[in-house]
């Protein structure tokens, strides 16, 4: 079963409209939010399956914090500049995946549990 809430945290907001846009034809509901703080009030508040993590808002350690205070969201990191190193630490430190911003097909299946046979982490 797809998850039905999404809660999408970027540090620029052209990508965060682009994500929140492109995310409305995967999930029924998809927020967006500015900053960690929102992050942490909106998860709970919506009931949020996914997380979209933008990791220029969030270091590795934050990111484990979330993970753990937040056990049942699955984390999904993005960032502008993704490659192999980033992808290794984000998904030591709790992540479902870390995806470039713009790779729309890549967060829906991080998102949805679904994993590609060949998946390129490299911008």
């Amino acid at each position: 079963m797809k998850p039905l809430s999404v809660v999408v945290a970027q540090s620029d907001t052209k990508a965060a409209d682009f994500l929140v846009k492109s995310l409305y034809n995967h999930f029924r509901v998809v927020n967006k939010v500015n900053d960690l703080s929102e992050l942490r009030n909106s998860i709970p508040r919506h009931r949020a399956d996914v997380a979209i993590l933008d990791l220029e808002l969030a270091d590795l350690k934050q990111l484990q914090r979330l993970r753990n205070e937040f056990a049942g969201t699955t984390f999904v990191c993005t960032h502008r500049l993704a490659d192999e190193k980033m992808w290794t630490e984000a998904l030591a430190a709790g992540a479902a995946d870390c995806c470039h911003t713009s790779d729309v097909r890549a967060i829906v299946l991080a998102a949805t549990q679904i994993k590609p046979l060949s998946h390129a982490h490299a911008a």
